[in-house]
């Protein structure tokens, strides 16, 4: 029976250029189900968890970053008038709305809206995971970077309950060993407020990581490597 069983959420593209973070989740909807019955780790997990996967969340932005050539647009489409469009979907969660490393202006890239949950995108989320309160792990997929980050974004302040903190960082480490990815305090990247994982954590009491996937930096490929690293940024990130 739905809700009956611990489960985990994995959510892809907030920002409409980061495009490797809908290939993961894509890839990892098709790992499951074409190893379920096969492989005996998964055929438990799929039997014992509830397993989500959105891998788009911010669809009409990836729609219109991806027509040729890409547009380097990171946010969604709303339209905010003279030709100014988008709201930073990761700056458009509840809490901590509106505080640092947040835009004001409608026109920054990090514009995070007229207040939280202003967007259909974030507004989507949000009921989603107040319907489903045994979601108790929430990981959204970015680019790039090549981090395992955990709350706090807002603040470079760690999070105040121990016990949490402990959770957080061993699994954080664990993660980095299966990826070679590095694992870090959301804020140590840079600080922002209103997004995803501060907020899962924060509202939800969910353990939660943002994923910076591949690459490692702007000279490697940034937002648009090669077709050809899919699959290996894939594999690299299935355990």
């Amino acid at each position: 029976k739905e809700g009956s069983v611990p489960g985990i959420i994995f959510l892809g593209t907030h920002h409409a250029r980061e495009h490797l973070s809908t290939e993961v989740p894509l890839f990892l909807i098709e790992h499951l189900i074409e190893n379920y019955n096969r492989d005996e780790n998964i055929t438990a997990l799929i039997n014992e968890r509830e397993i989500w996967v959105m891998p788009m969340v911010n669809p009409d932005g990836a729609h219109y970053d991806i027509e040729p050539p890409y547009r380097w647009w990171r946010k969604n489409r709303r339209a905010e008038g003279d030709n100014v469009y988008g709201v930073d979907l990761n700056r458009n969660y509840g809490y901590r709305w509106g505080g640092p490393g947040a835009g004001v202006s409608r026109s920054s890239e990090t514009y995070r809206g007229d207040h939280a949950f202003s967007e259909p995108e974030t507004l989507a989320v949000k009921t989603f995971l107040e319907a489903h309160d045994n979601i108790t792990v929430l990981l959204s997929y970015h680019t790039f970077s090549e981090l395992i980050l955990y709350p706090w974004g807002y603040t470079d302040e760690s999070i105040q309950n121990q016990r949490d903190l402990r959770v957080h960082q061993m699994l954080a480490v664990r993660m980095a060993q299966m990826t070679d990815n590095r694992p870090q305090q959301s804020s140590d990247l840079y600080v922002t407020s209103g997004d995803t994982t501060d907020w899962a954590y924060g509202e939800l009491g969910m353990v939660s990581f943002t994923f910076e996937l591949y690459p490692a930096s702007l000279a490697a490929g940034g937002f648009y490597p090669s077709a050809r690293h899919i699959q290996s940024v894939v594999n690299n990130n299935l355990e």
